[in-house]
């Protein structure tokens, strides 16, 4: 297994790391975070997360507990109810977190449990127990399926064992057996799943819509478009310290640390009733997924900034791309409003402002570098001919021309572009002579 971290990153699987990386940290913070990476076949997406198993934080548990219990906290039928003194005793210990896998040949029995058939047949102690499946025992960790088009096109009981867990935040499983009392755990598992959109039966959104929104993120993967990242690929296997190596664990921070601004909230709330989402989760997932990418990248404040970066990979899946870039830009623009109206002086405590601050002069010096470049003499400054071309032609700034009531309204052949998004060879314009 490679290192997740000797891994190539290029413009085509950039969004899958992020992903993982997303997940990874809601997960140590006690919210599952599932996502779903779409692409074709042969692109890495298989490699690159199985290669993140080896990232994933360890877990304290009661030692022994197949449940995966806190020692704190433990929820499974055998510790349930302990004193915090019989937890002592029983002792805890510190295992690799879990990170299971759901093929398409799994049963319902192997995937949310059954009678363990051993205990049953044991000759000195017969006891009628149950045996968690793959979903109990990921509790605390990731569940990985692949090609889930397939596993929703043939195994619908397994898409609502899914769909039960993923409802909610925390999930439940419900264990049921002839003969035993019904088991109802509550799991907090990550699901990680991967398809080709591509192949049958076809993309998940058009065979189980209901189990496509339970994701909170969608991964578009691509191709790498360049040389230069298909050669550093290929040159991967002849590196002799890749194989056999275990990627260090994910540092993670603790989430109650970041802040999500009330009117960021508004923000997320707007979007929701204006762009007709369909689904709370969307929005859910949006303030979810904003905040974490606000912890990845070391700060204590979401900004709107972070909610466009997850635009895309939070509606990927419920909205055409029209709409995702709407208000993609839409967020953008409430982002450069937000902060060419505050000033670093005003907010002196704010990293945020001053950031803002610093791209506002940033712009203003590219102005003025582009505006001494179209009419310098020479020297670097702006010429001055001492009179305009209007007033060369004989007019006077005091005519007809300069009345807005007298001026011809034409519509622009296009949709403006904002100026501080535009290049900086075209910030400023100078018309031709005739």
């Amino acid at each position: 297994m490679r290192s997740y971290y000797d891994l190539i990153s290029h413009e085509g699987n950039r969004s899958l790391f992020t992903a993982i990386e997303l997940s990874i940290a809601s997960q140590v913070n006690r919210i599952p975070l599932h996502f779903h990476v779409e692409g074709l076949r042969g692109t890495g997406k298989t490699t690159i997360i199985r290669a993140a198993r080896h990232i994933l934080p360890p877990i304290l548990r009661i030692k022994n507990c197949c449940y995966n219990c806190r020692p704190e906290a433990p929820h499974c039928p055998e510790h349930k109810g302990l004193s915090p003194e019989e937890i002592i005793r029983l002792g805890t210990e510190l295992v690799p977190r879990p990170f299971l896998e759901i093929s398409h040949s799994a049963k319902i029995g192997t995937v949310v449990g059954s009678i363990d058939l051993g205990k049953i047949i044991d000759s000195r102690h017969s006891v009628a127990a149950l045996l968690p499946g793959t979903v109990p025992r990921a509790h605390r960790g990731i569940i990985f399926i692949d090609e889930i088009n397939r596993l929703a096109d043939t195994s619908p009981e397994l898409v609502d064992v899914l769909l039960d867990m993923m409802g909610t935040k925390p999930g439940r499983v419900q264990i049921e057996e002839t003969g035993l009392p019904t088991v109802e755990l509550p799991v907090t598992a990550s699901i990680w799943a991967a398809s080709n959109p591509d192949e049958d039966p076809g993309p998940l959104q058009q065979i189980r819509k209901q189990l496509s929104d339970r994701f909170d993120l969608r991964v578009q993967m691509e191709r790498p478009l360049q040389s230069q990242t298909v050669r550093r690929i290929l040159m991967q296997p002849r590196q002799k310290d890749i194989l056999g190596v275990k990627s260090r664990e994910l540092a993670v921070s603790d989430m109650k640390n970041v802040v999500f601004p009330s009117d960021i909230l508004d923000v997320l709330a707007a979007i929701y009733i204006d762009f007709e989402i369909e689904s709370i989760r969307a929005v859910e997932a949006l303030e979810l997924s904003a905040t974490l990418l606000a912890l990845r990248n070391g700060r204590k404040t979401v900004t709107l900034d972070d909610v466009a970066d997850v635009v895309p990979l939070v509606f990927g899946h419920r909205l055409d791309p029209v709409t995702i870039e709407r208000i993609q830009q839409y967020v953008k623009r409430l982002a450069l409003q937000n902060g060419w109206e505050a000033d670093t002086a005003d907010h002196p405590g704010n990293p945020v402002m001053a950031e803002r601050s610093k791209e506002k002069n940033s712009w203003l010096k590219r102005l003025w570098q582009s505006a001494c470049k179209k009419f310098s003499n020479g020297n670097g400054s702006p010429a001055s001919s001492g009179k305009t071309r209007e007033q060369g032609e004989g007019q006077s700034l005091e005519g007809p021309s300069a009345r807005p009531a007298a001026t011809e309204m034409v519509a622009p052949p296009k949709q403006a572009i904002p100026l501080e998004q535009l290049p900086s060879d075209q910030l400023v314009s100078v018309d031709s002579e005739p």
